[in-house]
């Protein structure tokens, strides 16, 4: 091939990314380079927005709103995720093992919930939640005491724990499920002949050909447990002495900027989630990669 038949080559190849590359940079790259200035400065009474380098982050340090809504956030991962994880994984094996009769139908009904728009979701959690109306209120009625209470201050994370769960348990599911049906059948074949049982199979193959999908499922799990908003958000409504607007750094961020108009400490909050979520993503795949060399 000739340089210039190889540069034409290139430009063709670029001409087919540009559209991509554009819209990437627009918006992702100039958001986070944008949020990266405005943390760096801040809006003063005197002088207008000053330059003020690493203030905003060194405030942010021992902001005890803020280190609040983190550990409540991260306590929820540290939960969930594991809690998440093991429903799709079980319901992951149940539907790929042949003994389960109309698989299909499971494997919709389990993931039928994830198509469901979140607000959706949320809203309808929420009347199911209230202790005035709706199933819980009913029970309550019926037992004649206050038994169940979803919006209290003991319970809340619970509640809302509950829909992320039936909300991604199916997503999750879909995954693992994916990754069981490009197994060979050979494998399958050769422990059947070495006469291993249901779960010698599920533990030797199934689970080791599972490790990267786990991985996977685990990192955009803790990406979204980090950015969590929607959820308490919206239930805010409905328990609003129980959920603050510092529930999580997300809502943080998100009230200090449309109801503070504090634009510099919320790009600060912004930028310090981003990086802690990407460093523990990282440590997470770097884990699952050594774990798979094994």
């Amino acid at each position: 091939m000739t340089t210039l038949s190889r540069s034409r080559s290139e430009w063709k190849g670029l001409a087919f990314t540009a559209p991509f590359l554009i819209v990437f940079l627009l918006v992702f790259v100039a958001p986070v380079v944008y949020s990266v200035y405005l943390s760096l400065f801040r809006e003063q009474m005197v002088g207008g927005n000053a330059f003020v380098g690493l203030e905003n982050y060194a405030e942010l340090v021992v902001d005890a709103q803020f280190w609040e809504g983190f550990l409540r956030v991260l306590l929820f991962l540290v939960i969930q995720v594991p809690v998440m994880l093991v429903l799709a994984l079980v319901a992951a094996l149940a539907i790929d093992s042949a003994r389960l009769h109309a698989s299909g139908f499971f494997r919709i009904a389990i993931f039928l919930p994830y198509a469901v728009p979140a607000v959706v979701a949320v809203l309808m959690w929420g009347f199911i939640y209230g202790d005035q109306f709706g199933l819980v209120a009913n029970l309550n009625d019926w037992l004649g005491a206050s038994v169940f209470a979803p919006f209290s201050r003991d319970w809340i994370l619970v509640s809302i724990g509950n829909i992320v769960t039936w909300e991604f348990v199916g997503y999750n599911m879909l995954i693992f499920y994916s990754a069981l049906k490009v197994v060979p059948g050979d494998l399958y074949e050769a422990a059947e002949l070495d006469g291993a049982g249901a779960f010698r199979v599920i533990r030797a193959i199934k689970l080791q050909a599972l490790r990267g999908a786990i991985v996977i499922a685990t990192i955009f799990s803790i990406i979204g447990s980090f950015q969590l908003f929607n959820e308490p958000n919206i239930l805010r409504t409905l328990a609003p002495n129980i959920i603050t607007t510092f529930f999580t750094p997300n809502m943080y961020a998100y009230n200090l900027s449309f109801s503070g108009q504090q634009y510099n400490a919320s790009a600060t909050v912004a930028i310090v989630m981003g990086v802690i979520t990407a460093v523990i993503a990282y440590v997470v795949q770097l884990r699952g990669s050594r774990k798979e060399e094994r």
